[in-house]
């Protein structure tokens, strides 16, 4: 207990977080992209199934007011897009309930940027000069790899993911020690991907490369576009590295109506699952009403990322103080 009050990383781990950041202003500083501070409480927040979220009051007598700790930017940052502030990116923190292991803190840093005019070939090209950039010191890591989604899917699993069928995926699971998933999954077609791709699939991807994921089926995407060339697909891309997601980014849909439709179905989806209630951004779709710029965007985990340049173990070898000793 007598030690409870120092930081669980080390002073040279700090000095790597400032130069990180350093390197990161640089790099969009070069390509005149701007920097912005968005509120980290909101009147509303994601409707994402799979988050949960922190909420606080506002008391200022006779006003008491429900708000969210944002889990991401990301909505704010649209709407900063749709005033014409051309293409931005911003350091900061994200808060995320119920998450806490070797790779969570519910407290995190995360850069995020949106590239007006970029389509999301354009993005992935611009990730990896990031990541050139932030690994250069790293002689092990080899060249940037790219894949769709349904081609790496079938690598690992043999299942087609574009293409639903309950009884193949229990009897894959059945045969791969995975039947827990029969009850978790059900007839979600979503679900199923995410728990085999996460147990079968992630564990093999990018060793000592950065690996880009491409075109995510349709099912799991609620703020990218739909490809326009087949519309089983989105335009969606992750990274990852030695099997650790990284980041996430989207060519961004622009479609108000199908983004509120998006929402609506989700608040279902969460109902259904008793995850806790929460609203949609009416203030994000008013702007995307007003006009979102196409753009591309992406959001990456800094402390991951320190965890990933320095081979670190756990989340907390690369924070200061993580939620045990906040």
């Amino acid at each position: 207990m007598l030690n409870e009050w120092r930081p669980t990383c080390s002073v040279d781990m700090m000095r790597l977080r400032a130069q990180v950041l350093k390197d990161i202003r640089q790099f969009f500083s070069a390509r005149a992209v701007l920097e912005v501070e968005t509120p980290l409480l909101g009147n509303s927040c994601g409707t994402d199934p799979q988050l949960d979220f922190f909420t606080t009051d506002f008391c200022l007598p006779p006003l008491q007011q429900g708000l969210f700790l944002q889990t991401s930017p990301e909505f704010a940052m649209k709407r900063l897009l749709a005033a014409g502030s051309g293409s931005i990116y911003q350091i900061g923190k994200a808060f995320r309930n119920g998450e806490s292991g070797r790779f969570h803190n519910p407290e995190f840093t995360l850069l995020e940027w949106y590239q007006v005019g970029f389509t999301l070939p354009q993005l992935m090209d611009e990730i990896a000069e990031l990541m050139t950039v932030l690994f250069a010191g790293r002689k092990d890591l080899s060249p940037t790899q790219r894949t769709s989604y349904q081609e790496v899917f079938q690598l690992y699993t043999g299942l087609n993911p574009l293409e639903f069928s309950c009884q193949d995926y229990c009897a894959y699971a059945r045969y791969n020690d995975l039947s827990e998933a029969i009850d978790i999954c059900g007839i979600d077609h979503g679900l199923w991907l995410d728990f085999i791709f996460s147990h079968r699939v992630q564990p093999n991807l990018g060793e000592n490369a950065v690996c880009m994921v491409y075109d995510y089926p349709s099912c799991q995407s609620s703020l990218a576009r739909v490809n326009e060339c087949n519309p089983e697909v989105t335009d969606r891309v992750e990274i990852f590295i030695n099997g650790i997601e990284l980041g996430n980014g989207y060519y961004e849909l622009i479609d108000s109506q199908e983004q509120s439709r998006r929402f609506d179905e989700e608040i279902v989806v969460r109902q259904q699952r008793k995850r806790p209630v929460t609203v949609k951004d009416k203030h994000l779709v008013a702007a995307l009403e007003s006009g979102l710029p196409e753009c591309s965007g992406m959001a990456i985990g800094l402390d991951r990322l320190l965890m990933l340049m320095t081979n670190s173990a756990t989340i907390n070898e690369v924070l200061n103080f993580p939620v045990h000793r906040a």
